[in-house]
């Protein structure tokens, strides 16, 4: 997206018309345009409206995992993945009734989900988030 006032509105109204639902998102921004990443309910509609509306985009598989709230939380996530070699590229996070929701961006998601729940960490299934 263009880094101007109004653009994000433009799209938040493109997917509300569309009903299309963003269960997460964040926005990083440069000088000249801003990235959003987000995760929604109807990713292939998505994908088709925004394209129709000249958005430039991309696809990305992410992996969420659901940890308590406390101190230490995030590093027993990424001391399991370090050890196994696995490289995050980006993460972002919300909180939710005393649980944290981390979405990761990681280079390898079928190696890092079974690393994981075999390390008993909650990870959110696509169907349910």
């Amino acid at each position: 997206m263009e880094n101007e006032p109004g653009e994000l509105e433009k799209l938040t109204k493109i997917l509300m018309d569309n009903e299309i639902n963003m269960r997460a998102l964040t926005v990083a921004e440069t000088a000249d345009f801003g990235i959003l990443r987000m995760i929604v309910d109807k990713n292939d509609k998505c994908i088709q409206i925004l394209r129709q509306n000249d958005y430039l985009l991309s696809q990305t598989d992410v992996i969420a995992v659901s940890i308590p709230d406390k101190p230490g939380g995030l590093h027993r996530i990424v001391d399991v993945l370090a050890k196994e070699g696995i490289n995050i590229e980006y993460i972002y996070s919300a909180l939710v009734r005393e649980q944290a929701i981390i979405i990761f961006r990681i280079d390898d998601i079928v190696k890092a989900s079974t690393i994981l729940k075999k390390n008993n960490v909650n990870v959110i299934e696509t169907q349910n988030f």
